[in-house]
């Protein structure tokens, strides 16, 4: 093992103490020459270092290296990335709560490549996940690394238009690199490894998700992109926080508008009053990063494509029966309950549920929260 490897690796080793960060590794190593020794002292020179004794107890399990390199060797692409180390991402350098170091699958290259974020609900309108498909694929296709938070809903579907543009994704978890939460995006995640990707965390493997830790990781997704787009959030989201981390970093805020009867156009819209850029469509942000962006892309987006254009649908609706046709002409783009449906078509109430089920079947309707139906198109 070379010097530097066995200094990063005493550091990947000091950060995944419980309780330690690298603002505390910064202070006690003014009281050692480098990682390595800091992390050979005794217990008692950390005590004497002001190291608190909760995590001075921590230091004696002794199977962290040995967990640590048993990821290593699980597949080539598994990598530590330490603040000394060349590819350490320059967006994440200059912030002041840096992490000490990122555990990486995947394509680590890609930290240093031009990035948006795009984050939004867990649980979006079938047209939020539309717009995040529909977005995330446009952008990727031209040169842009879309970054997200690997979270249900919005961050799904961003990641997965970024793959199917074919463009280039970048997760990031609030957990250990080898825990993938929700663990039902297991696949999406090892599509992204698979496909070109990165998935990256600040905590060492098998570290399990905890509340704590997601504010930390979105101040990650923030720092690491050069905006972040906010497609559908509650006012209380977590989204929220990332887009004003984001404005703290200097770094710009794009929200996308919806219906006024939409509750998940709230943080949106709460952005936009506090400056956020409101975007229509993709060429709305290349305008804003147009003098950034020409420095990276080689070739110009083309700025006319509809980037809010949904997947198409496998069934035409001019296919439908007359009352089905009338039903989804009346569901426009705002969320409708069932009983206005019925007031407004003057068919029964039997009829109208049965039309929605039979729309729904075919995929041109989806059933929001609170008996609500919405156009998928």
């Amino acid at each position: 093992m070379t010097a530097i490897a066995e200094q990063d690796l005493a550091l990947s080793e000091l950060l995944a103490i419980p309780g330690m960060g690298q603002r505390r590794i910064d202070r006690l190593l003014t009281h050692f020459s480098c990682p390595a020794d800091a992390l050979g002292a005794r217990r008692s020179l950390w005590r004497e270092a002001g190291v608190p004794e909760s995590i001075c107890r921590a230091k004696a399990d002794t199977n962290r290296q040995q967990k640590l390199l048993d990821w290593l060797a699980r597949h080539p692409q598994h990598q530590f990335i330490t603040i000394n180390d060349p590819r350490y991402p320059a967006s994440l350098s200059a912030l002041e709560d840096r992490p000490g170091v990122l555990f990486a699958a995947g394509d680590a290259g890609l930290l240093n490549e031009p990035q948006l974020a795009i984050v939004g609900s867990r649980t979006p309108t079938a047209s939020g996940a539309q717009d995040a498909y529909a977005f995330a694929r446009y952008l990727a296709q031209a040169g842009l690394v879309i970054t997200s938070g690997l979270a249900y809903g919005i961050d799904a579907r961003a990641h997965a238009g970024a793959l199917d543009a074919p463009g280039a994704t970048i997760g990031i978890l609030g957990s250990g690199i080898d825990r993938i939460y929700p663990a039902e995006n297991l696949p999406l995640a090892e599509r992204i490894q698979t496909e070109g990707g990165l998935i990256i965390s600040e905590w060492p493997p098998g570290t399990e998700p905890r509340r704590g830790h997601f504010p930390r990781r979105n101040r990650l997704i923030s720092g690491l992109s050069t905006g972040v787009l906010v497609i559908e959030a509650s006012r209380q989201s977590g989204s929220l926080i990332t887009a004003r981390l984001a404005a703290e970093q200097n770094r710009e805020v794009f929200a996308l508008p919806g219906s006024i009867h939409n509750p998940l156009a709230r943080g949106p819209h709460q952005l936009i009053r506090e400056g956020a850029k409101l975007v229509e469509q993709a060429s709305d942000i290349f305008e804003e990063l147009a003098g950034y962006l020409n420095q990276w892309l080689s070739t110009p987006p083309v700025q006319n494509q509809d980037s809010s254009a949904a997947p198409p649908s496998d069934t035409d609706s001019n296919s439908l029966d007359a009352e089905q046709q009338q039903i989804l002409a009346l569901l426009g783009h705002d969320p409708r309950p069932a009983d206005w449906l019925i007031e407004q078509s003057g068919l029964t109430a039997a009829a109208v549920s049965s039309i929605l089920l039979m729309l729904e079947l075919q995929g041109l309707v989806a059933t929001l929260p609170g008996g609500l139906y919405q156009r998928t198109s």
